[in-house]
């Protein structure tokens, strides 16, 4: 894989096994978090196994700090290829934070993050991003179906879709979602799969036909259909 990519939330999860995958194949690999010491052990992890790449600290909530962080990418490489913006906070249990009990700073904090930073992440990568790149949201069932306590993470959910599919709509990039299922990690809970078994979807997003990725949601289940 002859390309530059940038993951932001990168510190562990899902983020952290799409950018050692990332690293696997080839691609030069930003990774991005706001724990400095974490996303520099996940870079140093996949210059180890033979690959490329550098780490930053970065927040997606500041636009500045995401804007240097696209900045600092392109120049690793030459333009930003690919973007996972993965960057998430749940601040509660699932399942255990009805909408009702939240309070402001949790919702805002959720939109912020969850949301905005998708927005960020993608709007400043544009102006580095070739013809043919392309960015990924990670996503769930819960943007699309309610569940009981998910509260305000699952409303974030829903509009990081929608930024998605508005980039995909006014921008000439291609620009979609992903929902890998139930997956076992500090936001969903445990019980789903290891992100390591699922960060292969990302690398068959990066090159999926445009037209299938541009505007949608693809699923496991497409993942798996496409990869029988």
């Amino acid at each position: 894989m002859d390309a530059t990519a940038v993951v932001t939330g990168a510190s562990r999860g899902i983020g952290a096994a799409v950018a050692r995958a990332l690293g696997a194949e080839g691609a030069r690999v930003m990774v991005a978090a706001r724990e400095a010491d974490a996303v520099e052990s996940v870079a140093e992890s996949i210059t180890e196994a033979g690959g490329e790449a550098r780490a930053m600290r970065a927040d997606v909530r500041d636009e500045y700090d995401v804007e240097r962080l696209m900045e600092t990418a392109a120049r690793f490489g030459d333009g930003v290829d690919y973007v996972v913006a993965n960057a998430g906070v749940y601040h509660g249990k699932p399942t255990e934070t009805p909408i009702d009990r939240e309070s402001y700073s949790a919702f805002d904090d959720h939109l912020r993050t969850n949301a905005r930073g998708v927005f960020a992440a993608i709007r400043e990568a544009l102006p580095h991003m070739p013809a043919d790149g392309r960015a990924v949201v990670p996503t769930g069932s819960v943007a699309r179906d309610a569940v009981d306590g998910m509260g305000s993470y699952a409303v974030s959910k829903a509009a990081a879709e929608a930024v998605a599919r508005q980039f995909a709509a006014d921008v000439d990039r291609t620009v979609g979602c992903l929902d890998p299922g139930s997956v076992d990690t500090d936001l969903s809970g445990p019980g789903g799969r290891d992100p390591g078994d699922v960060a292969e979807m990302f690398l068959w997003a990066y090159g999926v036909d445009a037209e299938e990725l541009d505007g949608e949601v693809l699923t496991l289940r497409d993942w798996k259909t496409a990869t029988r």
